[in-house]
């Protein structure tokens, strides 16, 4: 019951102090004030069990941050919700890197606090258990490291809740699968999970995709069609890519959103859809609203609960091993048996800056164990393109390479042929490399593919 939880705001506007506590009192929380940092942490210290802190983060003296820095020593488990203006929004997402739960702009939105607030409740008080982190999980890897302990945490917290959730990462990085894994471990798992690519479908398709139509509400309308957001009903509906949906599209999410109601192109009557939504971009939405292609009230309604996945070197530690996995399953599928990574090759896998991320490392790792030779990858079977621009590496080749980069290069892409059977394309693919790439390697070195079929 919410009745049950404590609030502490911290503002040194008394006028704040009065709004948020009369917002959050007619919510059934229970409000505690302190107008200044100081005062806060005297609350904090006085044993009272304060469920969620939300606190401006400009104050004089003792500044918001330096409060939530303070209390992370005695209370590192609690959630932190920050006040902040305009201008100090790189501080509150900075306050976010370093544990605090979110940030509302002022002037903020009061219903939009208590959601925000009711998502953190529901989030603070799941149980995860206590069980380790698997190195790969639902095709998510994991891997070792604490930000992905962090990561796993969350998600498994988040799984549990019916709250929604925005996936933020890099291309590359699992977004999908960590989306999956929250409706395979959601009370909702055994109900529809729908996905829906907002990136490569055409903005008057979407429409139809996600909302259906009726039969002759457009020229090829040939027969009523449920949209996918009437098909998740009682499941998860997956928006990938949300950062690219035109303004039109925005405007009826958004209606969605509020009041969980949908009608179909064509349509009359209204129809109440019950879905939970996780929506996941690469994009920088915040850039995105600030030049007014991306509407601030959707995201905000989007983001329930924010997950931000790691790119992959942000966690070096995490690269040989989830590079022997790869190595051990390439090893396998290929036939090839057990594989080793050289120390000079696992030296080139920390040091790369891996912009393709996990599927990236996957890709790398495949092509290494195809061409290399006595099962043992070596920098130059990596088909990283730094490898050949670093002189540096030519030391740890052997003395028959270490002076022929070229022809290194050349019996690679012979190798590549031959493992494809002289198809190019598919070549390409094992090396990592475009399509014309490929045609203009074979043209440089005089190969001739259909040698190699």
């Amino acid at each position: 019951m919410t009745a049950a939880h404590k609030i502490l705001i911290v503002d040194d506007d008394t006028s704040i102090l009065e709004v948020l506590d009369a917002r959050l009192s007619a919510s059934n929380f229970k409000v505690l004030k302190a107008k200044d940092a100081a005062g806060a942490e005297q609350i904090l210290k006085a044993k009272e069990d304060i469920d969620l802190l939300v606190s401006d983060i400009k104050m004089p003296g003792k500044s918001g941050m330096q409060l939530f820095t303070d209390i992370r020593k005695f209370l590192p488990d609690l959630p932190v919700i920050f006040l902040t203006a305009y201008g100090t929004i790189p501080d509150a997402v900075e306050a976010i890197k370093l544990g605090a739960a979110d940030y509302i702009s002022k002037p903020f939105d009061g219903l939009e606090l208590i959601n925000k607030i009711n998502a953190m409740m529901a989030l603070h008080g799941t149980s995860v258990g206590t069980e380790p982190m698997p190195m790969v999980e639902s095709r998510f890897y994991w891997g070792k490291s604490a930000p992905m302990k962090r990561l796993y945490t969350m998600v498994k917290k988040v799984a549990a809740t019916q709250v929604n959730v925005l996936i933020l990462g890099e291309s590359g990085v699992g977004k999908e699968c960590i989306a999956g894994y929250i409706h395979k471990n959601s009370h909702r798992k055994k109900q529809p999970y729908m996905v829906v690519d907002c990136g490569s479908t055409p903005a008057g398709i979407l429409e139809s995709e996600l909302f259906g139509h009726l039969k002759g509400s457009f020229t090829h309308a040939v027969k009523d069609k449920i949209g996918l957001i009437q098909a998740a009903e009682f499941g998860t509906l997956f928006l990938d890519e949300i950062g690219n949906i035109s303004h039109d599209m925005q405007c009826r999410l958004l209606r969605f959103l509020e009041d969980k109601k949908i009608r179909q192109v064509g349509a009359v009557k209204e129809k109440t859809v019950d879905c939970r939504v996780i929506a996941a971009t690469n994009a920088d939405l915040a850039q995105a609203i600030e030049a007014g292609s991306f509407r601030q009230d959707l995201y905000y309604r989007l983001k329930g609960i924010t997950l931000t996945i790691p790119p992959l070197r942000e966690r070096k530690e995490d690269i040989f091993s989830l590079a022997e996995l790869f190595a051990d399953s390439y090893g396998q599928a290929h036939g090839i048996g057990q594989l080793r990574i050289s120390d000079a090759a696992a030296k080139v896998l920390e040091e790369h800056p891996w912009p393709g991320n996990v599927r990236e490392l996957k890709n790398t790792i495949e092509a290494g164990a195809v061409l290399c030779q006595n099962q043992v990858i070596e920098p130059w079977d990596l088909q990283i393109e730094s490898i050949r621009e670093n002189a540096v590496l030519t030391s740890d080749l052997p003395d028959s390479q270490a002076f022929s980069i070229e022809q290194s290069e050349k019996d690679t892409i012979i190798r590549a042929l031959k493992k494809s059977r002289g198809v190019q394309k598919e070549a390409a693919d094992l090396l990592g490399i475009s399509k014309r790439a490929m045609h203009y390697k074979v043209k440089k070195y005089d190969i001739d593919p259909t040698a190699y079929k």
